[in-house]
């Protein structure tokens, strides 16, 4: 959907544009000093104010205030009922009293049926808006759980608002203020910031509102444990609670991110912030606009990352892309013949780093994407289209991994890795019952219990192949083997040097 400019946008443009000074100066010592080919130009171009930026912006960034449910509970408690005093008749305060004793109950009364109490509190938060007729950008945690939402305008007025749509996943919500119609807004940037580049945040920390502080991008791609999709800018603008929700503007006024986090032992700004960036942002926000909802296409594979080990094992110049531990069933992976050990290495011509990456990747795709798959199998690169499924909750695309229960060994032998195995007699593969204390397989996190399911991609159901798949890899003049196993249920690869 396209937005409509700021209505000051043309203006502010001029002004900006006045306002940066252009130099070009020599890092370093004097040029005459050093080397011509030592000599290194560098094109900086600085902003003598942020003020036009900043009153061409700051009516369409707004506080939000939000009332929410606590818990229910009855009113004031006593331990005894409350008994009227003796008053004459016609006393003044014989109504008061009477009133005092209908309203409050004896504590813990079976028969006592007066009405539970709502407890509300209240929080707050910061966005802006992107549209004139009033739909605001705010982050999903300052809304949870909102029994009432509140926007408050650069000139305080107050407005009404309601939740269109959140997505957890990237903790962003779209509210939509009501009854209202030609107001001042702004839209995202189209061009990614830079490492660098100038941000000014304007948000409500501590509830002050209005606050505008500066900074630059410090750093881009950072992943915070967050979610699946984490691709966060860092910043150095000072951030504090309240400013969760509030934009991030380049030096032409466009949004570059939504401020969402903070790194912070104190709880307060360190100079470390993290937002969303505006490309993120504008797909969320465009599908909660249609429907209230954001859809995800879905690929259907657990996955894990490609280390060195298992990039050696496999033949892989770099560890990179995204190592598949099972296709789940049923899943668009699995129809198109996406197998266990394939190693993903791009989308649609868009290389894949890690596990993380794939999960993102897959995620900007809207469901029944025919997305082109780039794989390495059996020492070589293939391609395979995949029509995406719809990503549901309860589907995950990276499969946890889990404590493992040590199996009593029976009949162990040992293996030229220092791994003790025996048949599994309940299924497939090879039950490792003990480690050698001074073998690789330790470092690499093997336990007791695990089953080893395949050795150099070949299922192992005897010592014997296994002992075979290790001297086909040194044969193959390799030094490291990649191992399938399972814990619990779920899948791994490993690349276990050879001793």
């Amino acid at each position: 959907m396209q937005l409509i400019k700021l209505s000051k946008t043309k203006r502010f443009t001029a002004i900006a544009a006045a306002a940066l000074i252009s130099t070009t100066a020599l890092v370093g010592v004097a040029a005459t000093s050093i080397p011509a080919s030592a000599q290194i130009a560098v094109q900086t171009a600085a902003p003598f104010s942020f003020a036009d930026l900043v009153e061409a912006v700051r009516p369409a960034v707004v506080s939000i205030r939000v009332k929410t449910k606590i818990v229910e509970t009855r009113g004031p408690q006593f331990s005894e009922r409350f008994e009227m005093p003796d008053l004459p008749e016609g006393h003044p305060l014989e109504d008061f009293f009477k009133q005092f004793e209908d309203q409050f109950g004896q504590r813990g009364n079976p028969n006592d049926n007066r009405k539970k109490r709502p407890r509300f509190g209240q929080s707050m938060g910061s966005g802006f808006i992107i549209s004139a007729d009033g739909f605001v950008v705010t982050n999903n945690h300052v809304v949870a759980d909102a029994a009432e939402v509140v926007v408050i305008m650069d000139d305080g007025a107050e407005m009404n608002a309601k939740i269109i749509g959140t997505d957890p996943r990237t903790d962003l919500a779209l509210l939509k203020i009501e009854a209202v119609a030609d107001l001042e807004f702004v839209e995202f940037s189209d061009a990614e910031a830079r490492v660098g580049d100038w941000v000014v945040a304007i948000g409500n920390p501590f509830g002050l509102g209005g606050t505008v502080t500066a900074g630059i991008v410090s750093a881009r791609g950072r992943d915070i444990n967050a979610n699946a999709y984490d691709d966060f800018i860092q910043i150095d603008a000072a951030v504090n609670r309240g400013n969760s929700g509030g934009p991030a503007f380049d030096t032409t006024g466009k949004v570059v991110g939504v401020n969402t986090a903070i790194f912070s032992p104190s709880g307060g700004n360190v100079g470390i912030a993290f937002a969303i960036p505006a490309s993120v942002v504008k797909q969320v926000v465009f599908d909660l606009m249609d429907d209230g909802n954001v859809t995800r296409g879905y690929l259907g594979v657990s996955i894990q990352d490609v280390s060195d080990d298992i990039a050696a094992s496999v033949g892989l110049d770099k560890a990179s892309g995204a190592l598949v531990t099972e296709p789940r069933p049923d899943s668009p992976a699995q129809k198109a013949g996406i197998q266990s050990g394939d190693i993903i290495l791009s989308v649609n011509g868009d290389d894949i780093d890690d596990a993380r990456d794939l999960a993102r990747i897959i995620g900007q795709f809207s469901p029944e994407t025919d997305v082109e798959v780039t794989l390495w199998r059996d020492n070589k690169r293939m391609k395979i289209n995949v029509v995406l499924a719809t990503l549901t909750d309860e589907q995950a695309l990276v499969e946890p991994e889990e404590e493992v229960a040590p199996v009593d060994p029976m009949e162990p032998q040992e293996t030229a890795t220092g791994l003790v195995l025996l048949p599994n007699e309940d299924g497939d593969g090879l039950v490792i019952v003990n480690i050698m204390e001074d073998s690789s397989a330790v470092e690499k996190g093997f336990a007791p219990g695990d089953v080893i399911l395949q050795a150099n991609s070949m299922a192992v159901n005897s010592v014997a192949d296994f002992e075979k798949a290790v001297a086909d890899v040194k044969a193959a003049g390799r030094s490291t083997i990649l191992i399938k196993a399972s814990r619990d249920g779920n899948s791994r690869f490993v690349g276990l040097p050879l001793e």
